[in-house]
């Protein structure tokens, strides 16, 4: 009888994993309409044969990352716009926002993770929908922040792939220079022309692509992540500040809070920078308009300020230094937020264009926005 009992049991413990097995790998795809529009907010210069720097401030959400084909037709989309207005060419710059590459951890996954209401409960749908992939990333997590640092190291594979052919892919379509805002991965590097992924820390990376889709040297990394983000991003003072050849002249991206500090530019000057790209991101709606973080106090220092004496917006325009003469000899800059609604955690920032010593701005509306600078 006992004999007969166990056997039961485990009978029923195989068909229940069975069964799981199964759900995880059930990953059929929702229909969504997605709103394709984008609005011209600032065309800055008239032209003059020297290209432009194109700042594509999209709005996504997380149905959008459900596959890399989703993500490509809306953002191909606000590319054809902006080639529909004459503002593609083949010294086109075009500029993405931080963390639009991370976002592609949640590809392919289940619809409860995209109908989730919260950020935490869509990572434990991801976590409980690849069970094997997570331990594993667990086991070999590092930081302080193991868990957050598992869910983006379980798919990392996967994202330095779709990254490449989705970013690469519309350099290429587009003929054009892109600047692939940022994705974070373990030691990413480029080999034979392929974005790798180590072993080692996270790091929040950019890759700049050149018109024939390929990566154009090895991925710039983020130097000082934020505060928020340091238990699980690494960051090294020692990392260099690369400078790319583009048809359009020499370009340095600065990746969010990297745009802060006075030395990245003499870095940058150093090497003869004449473009500046910074893709950033900011959680949290309204946040723009909040007073300046404390944790931030370092940069502001650098800008004779204090932590709470000037509002978020504020500050990113007073520590953004591109083509402020002594400061920066780049003749022009882009500053490109992410925008949309990630769960129950919105974004904040408004982007904006540098030349001659003045900022333009986008007026914070709703939407996706481009951002044109005529060199």
């Amino acid at each position: 009888m006992r004999k007969l009992l166990y056997i039961t049991l485990a009978l029923v413990l195989i068909a229940a994993i069975t069964r799981y097995g199964a759900w995880t790998q059930d990953r059929p795809e929702a229909h969504y309409l997605s709103d394709l529009r984008i609005e011209l907010a600032v065309d800055q210069g008239v032209p003059a044969g020297h290209g432009n720097l194109l700042a594509i401030q999209p709005e996504l959400f997380p149905t959008d990352y459900q596959s890399s084909k989703r993500l490509h037709r809306k953002l191909a989309a606000y590319l054809q716009e902006a080639r529909d207005r004459g503002l593609v060419s083949a010294k086109t710059i075009v500029v993405l926002p931080e963390h639009i590459g991370t976002w592609l951890m949640v590809s392919g996954e289940k619809n409860e993770l995209y109908q989730a209401t919260t950020l935490k409960e869509a990572m434990n749908w991801l976590a409980v929908s690849n069970p094997l992939p997570f331990f594993k990333a667990l086991a070999g997590a590092k930081g302080d922040s193991r868990v957050d640092d598992a869910y983006l190291r379980m798919k990392a594979k996967e994202m330095a792939k779709d990254y490449q052919t989705l970013f690469g892919g519309l350099a290429k379509e587009f003929q054009v220079t892109l600047v692939a805002g940022s994705i974070i991965l373990p030691e990413p590097s480029v080999s034979q022309g392929n974005l790798q992924v180590g072993r080692g820390a996270l790091y929040n990376s950019a890759v700049v692509f050149g018109s024939d889709g390929q990566p154009i040297g090895q991925p710039q990394l983020q130097i000082y992540p934020r505060a928020s983000e340091s238990g699980y991003i690494h960051g090294d003072a020692r990392e260099a500040v690369q400078v790319f050849d583009t048809p359009a002249g020499r370009l340095g991206v600065l990746i969010g809070s990297d745009s802060w500090y006075p030395d990245n530019y003499r870095k940058l000057d150093e090497q003869q920078a004449q473009l500046v790209a910074v893709p950033a991101f900011i959680m949290g709606k309204g946040r723009w308009e909040q007073p300046w973080p404390s944790d931030n106090g370092a940069a502001l220092g650098a800008a004779a300020s204090k932590p709470g004496a000037t509002s978020e917006g504020e500050a990113w325009h007073r520590l953004t230094l591109t083509s402020r003469p002594a400061l920066s000899q780049a003749r022009g800059g882009a500053s490109v937020f992410l925008r949309g609604q990630f769960w129950n955690l919105g974004t904040s920032g408004q982007s904006f264009v540098s030349s001659a010593g003045q900022t333009f701005a986008d007026d914070g509306s709703r939407g996706a926005r481009l951002l044109n600078l005529w060199l």
